[in-house]
């Protein structure tokens, strides 16, 4: 498809176009591929929902038909537009995992929820391109059965690591992506050829050891998963393997060399709140819901609710080493959630000698609380 200048020798490409509109509307990087071949990536989707790598996410393995191929989701659809912002930090984000006292938030969480942002930028692109050259489409960011990353790594945007996240020659590890696919014929990019050679750092990295082998995630071991999308108490392996991180984790992002090239982003309404760039887990185990809800305002962390996040704080704080925040945590035993309960047992069981343990666990009469009886039992 072509469109053509006031000068009617010089026509100039469609992608050209939508490229400059893109960027136009805040978007770092836009690039097009087809979607008639079969997927490698549908095979690898199959595999990791057959041994049950997904966990409690089972909305992976009801849409597992759909996510085979863009076109399985909407048959009428001839290319695909994927576009980047970049977000990357000015800080290194794994220098808060030596605070012990203070939280590890993921650095896509530090910022408002990209998902608005993003989709106002897609269905704004989609406008102007159909009053431009017509044709149907459907925009797409995180929210419905399509593979982004490796729709992404066919259109030129990087390609999919070792630890199975997009890695971009440009911007590193540090870009939200959305997609659109549409009627329109549009010429596809050449893919990157790039690839992570024999570093495997993501995979060293990881304190949970979620990766079976190099371009394969176990979801289950996973701290993003397990912070985020668990309901549930975590199982009790992992959680001195937390750390301080109570929402999400950066580890193999922040390691890829490929980072070396990466930049801070320059969308304000991405960049960090200060609040939450370090807060102190004593504060944060202080909110109650009317608190949590207003710190957390435009910020995916809120979806988690607040019993979730407190879980999460409370397992930090008995990773902390510090018996000042015992305290802390013995105030949340009287809490309504048995989730927060529970965790609040945990941490006085890391923090407190066992003959002070021992003692609080008397007074409290822990057999009248049955919904946390295995924690202070274990």
């Amino acid at each position: 498809m072509t469109t053509s200048t006031s000068d009617p020798t010089e026509p100039i490409r469609a992608e050209a176009v939508i490229r400059d509109e893109a960027g136009a509307l805040g978007f770092d990087v836009c690039r097009f591929t087809d979607i008639d071949e079969a997927w490698p990536a549908a095979g690898r989707l199959d595999a990791f929902v057959a041994a049950g790598r997904h966990g409690e996410m089972g909305w992976m393995a009801e849409t597992v038909e759909r996510r085979r191929q863009p076109r399985a989701m909407w048959a009428d659809a001839r290319s695909a537009i994927v576009l980047g912002v970049n977000y990357g930090p000015d800080r290194d984000p794994l220098e808060i995992l030596a605070r012990r006292d203070r939280a590890a938030i993921s650095v896509y969480a530090q910022g408002d929820d990209y998902h608005d942002l993003i989709k106002s930028r897609l269905k704004a692109l989609g406008r102007w391109m159909q009053g431009r050259f017509g044709g149907e489409l459907k925009v797409f960011v995180d929210t419905a059965p399509l593979l982004e990353k490796p729709l992404a790594e066919r259109a030129g945007l990087g390609w999919q690591g070792k630890h199975t996240n997009l890695v971009s020659r440009e911007f590193g590890s540090w870009l939200f992506l959305g997609s659109i696919l549409t009627t329109l014929e549009l010429a596809p990019d050449a893919r990157d050829a790039g690839g992570c050679g024999t570093c495997q750092a993501c995979l060293d990295v990881c304190p949970t050891n979620a990766f079976p082998a190099p371009y394969q995630l176990d979801a289950r071991r996973c701290i993003s998963y397990l912070t985020i999308e668990l309901k549930g108490p975590i199982p009790r392996d992992f959680r001195p393997l937390l750390g301080n991180r109570i929402y999400g984790c950066d580890d193999c992002l922040a390691v890829c060399p490929w980072n070396k090239f990466a930049h801070a982003g320059r969308e304000l309404k991405l960049a960090a709140r200060e609040a939450l760039v370090a807060p102190s887990l004593a504060e944060l185990s202080r909110l109650d819901d009317a608190a949590f809800r207003a710190l957390f305002s435009k910020s995916p962390v809120k979806r988690i609710g607040r019993e979730r996040f407190l879980r999460n704080v409370l397992y930090a704080i008995g990773n902390s080493g510090d018996a000042l925040l015992a305290a802390e945590a013995e105030r949340l035993l009287d809490d309504p959630s048995p989730l927060v309960r529970g965790a609040a047992v945990w941490a006085l069981s890391r923090l407190l000698a066992p003959q002070a343990f021992d003692a609080l666990r008397r007074n409290c009469r822990a057999e009248s609380d049955p919904d946390v009886l295995e924690e202070w039992s274990a």
